[in-house]
């Protein structure tokens, strides 16, 4: 039977490519200035975390007034996210549609690339049908359904046009310096930043890592592929409540006045 995101969305270990997707959108220069000048997440990656994550959960496995509250929280947190081109800067809006469609095409490849280092690659039917159901989490918002590519190939077609175009300057490199090495935060949350960094630049790809000056050697690959090794035997025998326990949590928080 062919799966579908429902029946992977809710894993924990896909959160391994957080860093992955936020650095790729934020390569996006639009995206990337957007984030720089109206939002502190590097400051508060926690709360960035459990904003994407709420929002997900609840398109995915909400019910409707939990898609609805996700909906209105989302809107008005872009409201102010907007500004005119310059000589030097480029415009942005959080409500442009080809913005939003670079975000979740990041979250959609991001999320693939974890589950099958994990798990193995899915069949072409259950490949399929997650790519279909990722198209909701854009629509869900503001994207519209025909901006979102066709099918697997065009997707393809338009990630290696869209990866091709990234660049970074000083504003989001110092972004992602900020991300990757926070301050101010909990203390288990810095002491596992060092494998978060690991991974990050690992699942990276090669000109996006360079382009953000992430250091990167036959070492570091070694650790890296050893890390998901032991992953992809670990984890799948975990209990299903500790696999979705994030999930379970975010949604109930959702219904917490």
């Amino acid at each position: 039977m062919a799966r579908g995101l429902a029946d992977i969305g809710a894993e924990g270990i896909l959160l391994l490519g957080a860093g992955r997707a936020i650095l790729l959108q934020i390569a996006n220069p639009a995206v990337g200035h957007g984030v720089a000048e109206h939002s502190n997440f590097a400051g508060r990656p926690l709360d960035r975390l459990r904003t994407t994550l709420t929002y997900v959960y609840a398109v995915v496995y909400g019910t409707p007034e939990q898609i609805r509250t996700v909906r209105r929280q989302v809107n008005r947190a872009h409201v102010p996210v907007r500004r005119e081109a310059g000589a030097e800067r480029p415009s942005y809006s959080a409500f442009d549609p080809q913005l939003q469609l670079w975000v979740v095409a990041t979250l959609y490849d991001t999320a693939v690339q974890v589950h099958d280092k994990i798990y193995g690659v899915l069949d072409e039917e259950s490949a399929d049908r997650v790519y279909r159901d990722y198209a909701e989490v854009g629509t869900a918002l503001q994207l519209p359904a025909d901006l979102w590519p066709e099918d697997r190939a065009a997707f393809n077609a338009y990630w290696h046009d869209q990866v091709a175009r990234l660049e970074t300057d000083e504003l989001t490199r110092r972004v992602a310096q900020d991300l990757l090495h926070p301050a101010g935060v909990p203390l288990w949350l810095r002491a596992g930043m060092p494998l978060a960094r690991l991974v990050t630049a690992g699942l990276l790809p090669v000109d996006v890592r360079e382009s953000f000056e992430l250091p990167w050697n036959a070492k570091r690959q070694r650790r890296f592929d050893r890390m998901f090794r032991l992953c992809s035997v670990l984890y799948p025998r975990l209990p299903r409540f500790l696999r979705h326990g994030l999930r379970n949590y975010y949604l109930r928080q959702l219904d917490t006045p």
